[in-house]
């Protein structure tokens, strides 16, 4: 790994994103639609948490046993808030980072997904599998 290549040449910049306040049920219908396991979740252009396919995965039991989308969603959205379920003040790396710096935070967190920063302003996202491609084109 080039120790000391830009995290903005890994990232996928402008990735789906929730603003705090959306229901748990919009979060499951973008990673469904985008195929996506990590959403950055926003206050304006701010980030102010993290929501992974693992913490929906943890509430909604009626995945389990395949009920109906519809009741699932709307079980959730009125048993928990995505601030209830959101990882607050997630770990991040700074727009001006290296890969290394992510893939150090990725490998010592328990997540597979650092949000990219410029300030409080989230610019892209960084993803496990965002790390293994890089290191497979190398």
């Amino acid at each position: 790994m080039k120790r000391n290549e830009p995290v903005t040449h890994v990232m996928t910049k402008d990735p789906v994103t929730l603003h705090h306040g959306d229901p748990i049920s919009k979060a499951r219908q973008l990673m469904r639609e985008h195929g996506v396991h990590h959403l950055p979740v926003v206050s304006g252009s701010d980030l102010v948490g993290m929501l992974s396919l693992t913490d929906v995965l943890r509430i909604s039991f009626g995945d389990a046993f395949q009920a109906d989308e519809r009741a699932v969603d709307a079980t959730l959205d009125h048993t928990v808030t995505l601030e209830q379920v959101m990882k607050k003040d997630p770990v991040s790396v700074s727009k001006n980072g290296s890969v290394r710096d992510a893939a150090e935070l990725l490998a010592n967190g328990d997540f597979h997904a650092v949000p990219v920063v410029e300030g409080k302003q989230l610019v892209g996202i960084v993803t496990s599998t965002d790390l293994i491609r890089y290191l497979l084109a190398l």
